[in-house]
């Protein structure tokens, strides 16, 4: 076989080379939220399901940041999607090593933990959410409410059932009274 046949018969495995690579690429970024660096909804669950199903210690969180509209509304989405990166940063500093965090969408987040005795507490987890936020030289005061669920709550270890319980719980943290405002 003389050079030319060869490039030319190597040419397709190239460009089927790139085109997978370039999918590979396209797949990892569709499983990012594209404004927090967050797993997304699917990324998220496939990991979360794995470790809720591995780990006897789990812990699931849902956080819904209280009265976002109104910051949008007030000081503009550019403020708006300040408050999401430092939610998204802080949710991820708590979880650590031990979790991974998501962003659900919009202004709702979850997360896993799988060992929870190595984090700081759901009090400090609601504290650092509720740590006012500089934009533009403006303090906006936001805060959270943090839904969870103990897989040890669960008859069987589903990510639906935890989700749910941690949805629950979440509208129970609501009940309590809006802390945000954001004049």
């Amino acid at each position: 076989m003389d050079t030319q046949t060869l490039a030319a018969a190597g040419l397709p495995a190239l460009g089927w080379a790139l085109h997978g690579g370039l999918l590979r690429r396209r797949l990892a970024t569709a499983r990012r939220d594209p404004l927090t660096g967050l797993h997304t909804r699917a990324g998220w669950t496939t990991r979360a399901e794995h470790l809720l199903a591995k780990n006897v210690n789990a812990l699931v969180l849902l956080v819904d940041l209280d009265d976002f509209k109104a910051v949008n509304d007030t000081h503009g989405h550019a403020a708006g999607d300040t408050v999401l990166n430092e939610t998204a940063q802080r949710l991820t500093d708590w979880c650590g090593r031990h979790g991974i965090a998501a962003r659900l969408g919009g202004d709702e987040f979850a997360a896993i933990v799988t060992n929870p005795d190595h984090t700081p507490g759901l009090f400090a987890l609601r504290i650092a959410l509720a740590e006012p936020v500089t934009h533009n030289r403006r303090t906006l005061r936001v805060s959270a409410s943090v839904g969870h669920c103990h897989r040890d709550q669960l008859p069987v270890p589903l990510l639906t059932d935890a989700l749910s319980a941690a949805d629950a719980s979440m509208y129970a943290d609501k009940g309590h009274g809006r802390r945000n405002n954001t004049r």
